[in-house]
């Protein structure tokens, strides 16, 4: 091998975390919730926040990825989850981050009132809602975020705007709220989009630690058992379908709410 080309550097890219324990997952073929709880981790890491984090974890598939992490953590009832992160962030206010890792059906839905008012006092909290457009623990039922059309246990023929409803919005909405000061939707079906969220899972975090107001950013992740796909072509569901109701973007992004 030529010399010259092994002392060349060469910066990772990708690979494990240094927090993360040697023992598997209870997550399906394909899930997305781990690769949105490795990408947060990541991020922590970066930004040196990792050791004095704790993650409040909704019910649900969503915060699974963590089980395997080296960082403090607590469980909560369905939907609190933002309030119980106020409570630690409001104990210990100066010595922590404290962030949430919510499904949309926990955050959304069972979790609305939470979050609302969560957002509405400005929490310095940060919340990461991860959406696969279902309940995917209890058997993939109908969620606030189910596409149009989508065929769920409780929606057999598709979803309907005036039988079910309509798909909610979650990152658009808070962006109306004084008390948010981030407000995001990224994705994680493409090295590019996990790069682009990577940046707005960093920003939400700092909003925090800089104490101006609540950060939230949603995730849309893959769910290939209760869509009825093969893990590829969920990957392609999301680009084709998701991201098309949900488009990704940062929608609010301030550094003081006079």
């Amino acid at each position: 091998m030529n010399n010259k080309a092994d002392s060349v550097n060469k910066e990772k890219i990708y690979g494990h975390s240094d927090y993360k324990l040697p023992f598997p997952l209870p997550s399906c073929p394909g899930c997305g919730s781990p690769l949105a709880c490795k990408l947060v981790t990541e991020v922590l890491e970066e930004l040196g926040m990792i050791r004095k984090s704790v993650v409040v974890i909704g019910v649900g598939c969503a915060g699974m990825g963590f089980f395997a992490g080296k960082i403090d953590m607590s469980l909560c009832a369905h939907g609190s989850a933002p309030s119980v992160a106020k409570g630690i962030k409001e104990a210990n206010y100066d010595d922590v981050i404290v962030f949430t890792i919510q499904g949309d059906g926990d955050c959304a839905a069972i979790g609305a009132g939470y979050l609302v008012n969560s957002a509405a006092r400005g929490d310095k909290i940060t919340i990461f809602m991860l959406n696969n457009t279902n309940y995917g623990t209890t058997g993939g039922q109908m969620a606030p975020t189910t596409l149009m059309g989508q065929v769920t246990t409780t929606t057999p023929e598709g979803r309907s705007g005036a039988t079910h409803g309509y798909p909610l919005h979650v990152p658009e909405m808070l962006a109306t709220i004084k008390g948010v000061a981030y407000s995001a939707r990224g994705a994680l079906n493409s090295f590019a989009n996990y790069q682009r969220t990577k940046k707005y899972i960093k920003s939400a975090l700092q909003k925090q630690a800089n104490g101006t107001g609540l950060g939230f950013v949603e995730i849309l992740t893959t769910c290939p058992v209760n869509w009825r796909m093969e893990p590829l072509d969920a990957m392609r569901f999301v680009e084709e379908k998701v991201i098309a109701e949900y488009p990704l973007g940062e929608f609010k992004n301030v550094d003081s709410h006079d």
